[in-house]
């Protein structure tokens, strides 16, 4: 990620002027998320991935990634990887692309969707982030031996109740005998691991952001907390953990950097993308639970106070590292493609460029 980049930027000094973790953790309500929403909205970074002709802002994919490292980076609970990615994949299919908060479906491994005959969908999609919040669902379907994209009103839902470790909604959404507002001719190319791999991605870059944040702040708290007379960020235990963090952020930041750059370069979702993608959420997977655990012990009982904003960031580490599949499952599909591939294959899979 760029530090000159004026998108992220611009998406920092939204975020420290709307949205800093210390001040929504003391707010006593949401209404801190409608100015910040506004403000996105009207930047254009909720459709930073769909075109200038489908109402985006045209943006590359590399600049949609880069800002969802600084969302990260911020602890930010609203839809806006969900958003996002909910433009990409309508844009995909050549839809219109609508203002508003935004989430998509399905995003576990093994589920698909199907749209009738009738014009209806049918299915149930499990774990939807901010199925309660999102005015629209992205909907990719099944229609024989195509696929679709459907845009598909929240309200014609049935949403279940449920939340992810960070108290965001993860819902279950029944999408039985519901007719889309919009939907797509059939789209070469696009199917439900593609929608994976993209999602599996956007995860990895918050993660990467949010690892960065509580690098910083537990750094600036080793400096601040004193112990038998000095700061503990003197002992070399604690010294030793923090390196270890700092290891464990730069490889995050490193991975997510090298599927962002892959795919913003690559024409299709081909098996080099699928080894970035699930190098990626691996590495970054391993990385939140090592750094995560690594931060609260640092800061001791206080990171897990409500007061403090550690918990912002380690709970949504925690959480993401399981959306669109944790590191074990990406790390049995990429074992089982190696193993298909031969060993004389391995080499040349991963040094291609």
């Amino acid at each position: 990620m760029s530090d000159d980049n004026i998108i992220i930027d611009a998406t920092t000094r939204i975020f420290q002027d709307l949205c800093d973790p210390q001040t929504v953790t003391n707010a006593a309500d949401d209404s801190w998320k409608a100015p910040l929403w506004s403000a996105l909205e009207e930047s254009g970074l909720t459709q930073a991935w769909t075109p200038d002709e489908l109402g985006g802002a045209g943006a590359t994919i590399v600049d949609g990634f880069d800002v969802l490292q600084v969302s990260g980076q911020f602890a930010v609970p609203v839809p806006l990887a969900e958003t996002l990615l909910a433009g990409w994949l309508l844009s995909r299919a050549g839809l219109v692309v609508p203002m508003g908060m935004m989430t998509i479906a399905p995003g576990r491994p093994g589920e698909s969707l199907t749209l009738g005959e009738d014009g209806g969908l049918s299915g149930t999609a499990r774990d939807v982030p901010f199925a309660d919040e999102a005015e629209k669902i992205a909907v990719l379907a099944r229609r024989g031996e195509d696929h679709v994209v459907a845009l598909v009103d929240r309200a014609a839902c049935t949403v279940g109740e449920g939340s992810s470790l960070a108290h965001e909604a993860r819902s279950r959404v029944g999408l039985d005998g519901v007719i889309p507002e919009e939907v797509s001719e059939p789209v070469a190319g696009l199917d439900e691991d593609a929608l994976m791999q993209m999602g599996a991605a956007a995860r990895s870059a918050q993660m990467a952001g949010a690892l960065q944040a509580i690098l910083d702040i537990s750094v600036e708290y080793a400096k601040e907390r004193v112990a038998f007379e000095r700061p503990i960020g003197k002992f070399q235990a604690v010294q030793h953990n923090l390196a270890r963090l700092g290891g464990e952020t730069a490889a995050a930041i490193a991975a997510a950097g090298s599927v962002s750059y892959t795919l913003g370069h690559a024409e299709n979702f081909n098996d080099h993308v699928f080894l970035e993608v699930a190098a990626a959420k691996i590495r970054v997977g391993e990385a939140a639970g090592e750094g995560a655990g690594i931060a609260h012990q640092a800061h001791g009982a206080i990171g897990f106070t409500a007061e403090h904003i550690l918990h912002r960031f380690t709970t949504r580490l925690w959480s993401w590292r399981d959306d669109f599949g944790s590191e074990s499952v990406w790390a049995v599909r990429l074992g089982e493609m190696v193993a298909a591939r031969g060993a004389d294959e391995i080499w040349p899979m991963v040094a291609v460029q």
